[in-house]
């Protein structure tokens, strides 16, 4: 029996904002977990590469934006990988540290329909169980009947969750900095600071 319940939150966060941390903070809370641990990527498989920010950036801006919650850790298990992260791998690493804690995967709706795509997509749904999160502007009517015919496919656990919706996205951000435009209240002040400091996301 499971002593322990963790949320997995995963993603390049270039950089993170409100948003991550709103979603994280209402899987928190409704599902009564221990704790969130974001998983910043290394080299993620879905997504190009090219452009992105260092990982080692993307990490310390992690943990500059959750270092006031104490149910909100940072593991720099892909961090530093040189080859391909794949999901499964990262949670069987996960599990291996934490063997007494049942895992949920937090991630949005647009990604779970790509589920299938995913390296062993069973196995992952063996793991752990899935909480999507509906993301600003992402309505599908179909989505539901996705969802189960996922599950009847590889088995496992998917709920779908609808949390505070704040329209900001990383892109916009990174777009905002290139340009000169304010980001305050977009992110942590924190993140804030160290981009700047850093000097990241500035044009040319």
């Amino acid at each position: 029996m499971y002593s322990k319940k963790f949320g997995i939150m995963g993603g390049t966060f270039d950089p993170i904002h409100y948003g991550h941390l709103v979603i994280a903070n209402e899987v928190l809370a409704k599902y009564k977990l221990d704790r969130i641990i974001f998983v910043p990527t290394g080299n993620p498989p879905h997504k190009s590469v090219e452009g992105m920010t260092d990982a080692y950036h993307r990490y310390m801006m992690v943990q500059f934006a959750t270092m006031t919650n104490p149910q909100f850790y940072v593991s720099n298990i892909e961090v530093y990988k040189e080859e391909v992260c794949y999901t499964v791998e990262t949670i069987i690493e996960l599990k291996k540290k934490y063997k007494d804690a049942e895992f949920y995967f937090i991630t949005g709706t647009d990604a779970v329909l790509e589920l299938p795509t995913w390296k062993s997509p069973k196995e992952i749904l063996k793991l752990c169980k899935f909480i999507a999160v509906n993301r600003p502007g992402y309505v599908t009517d179909s989505y539901e009947e996705k969802i189960k015919i996922i599950m009847k496919q590889y088995g496992g656990l998917i709920e779908s969750i609808k949390a505070p919706q704040l329209q900001i996205s990383s892109t916009d951000i990174r777009e905002r900095i290139c340009n000169n435009r304010p980001t305050k209240y977009l992110l942590p002040e924190t993140v804030e600071q160290y981009i700047l400091k850093n000097q990241l996301y500035k044009c040319g």
